[in-house]
């Protein structure tokens, strides 16, 4: 379900007030007989100040944008990692996903590296096997990073059976030749450019890591 907007009140105050004010104005005016030149001006006056508050609302609603809607992804919390990596890319992995799940706005994480999930953390389905789609595939063979900013939006979506059904945003980011780290959010578009960027740079870490502990005669053909 999605959560409510906090500031919706808020934006729409100054619409709101400035709306009623000019009604309350546009009926006074018809209920007065006669109107005097100091009532006149208060009129106008109060038009001018409606105006500029239904302004105001209308200005708020573009500085102020209203936030993606956020679900509660359907899935159990969960930490998959892979027993026979050695000790220290374990923990590495483990420290990255961490990282990664509290300072962005990742819900659920999987890693496939050398024809094999490495991990998986975060909100998790019953599914845990990854058969690289379309789009995976991709990033392995382009090594560039795709984002699906809103997943309702792409009818490839169903190759992603392993994350949350209801998940909102994907970053599928590679991890040099041979692996793929594919990210979820509970909101479309809520990752930033500063975002994707520090990814970007964690995926080179790891890169670097999984390329110097596993042997890459344990690659499989995808």
């Amino acid at each position: 379900m999605a959560k409510p907007d906090q500031n919706q009140v808020l934006r729409r105050l100054p619409i709101v007030a400035g709306t009623v004010a000019g009604v309350l104005l546009l009926t006074n005016r018809v209920l007065t007989p006669e109107l005097s030149d100091s009532q006149a001006r208060s009129d106008a006056l109060g038009v001018i100040l409606s105006a500029l508050l239904i302004l105001t609302g209308l200005l708020w609603q573009q500085i102020q944008p209203k936030l993606p809607d956020r679900v509660q992804l359907v899935g159990e919390e969960g930490f998959d990692l892979d027993k026979t990596l050695p000790e220290a890319v374990q923990a590495e992995l483990a420290w990255v996903s961490r990282l990664l799940l509290t300072n962005t706005v990742t819900k659920t994480i999987v890693l496939y590296y050398q024809g094999k999930v490495l991990l998986r953390r975060g909100i998790l389905p019953a599914t845990a096997e990854l058969t690289p789609g379309p789009i995976v595939q991709r990033v392995l063979d382009k090594q560039k990073p795709i984002y699906l900013v809103d997943v309702k939006a792409y009818p490839g979506r169903i190759e992603f059976d392993y994350l949350p059904e209801n998940i909102q945003g994907i970053i599928c980011q590679p991890i040099g030749a041979d692996g793929v780290m594919i990210l979820g959010a509970n909101a479309p578009r809520s990752y930033t450019q500063q975002d994707e960027t520090w990814i970007a740079g964690v995926a080179e870490k790891l890169s670097y890591t999984l390329s110097q502990s596993l042997p890459t005669d344990h690659a499989t053909d995808r």
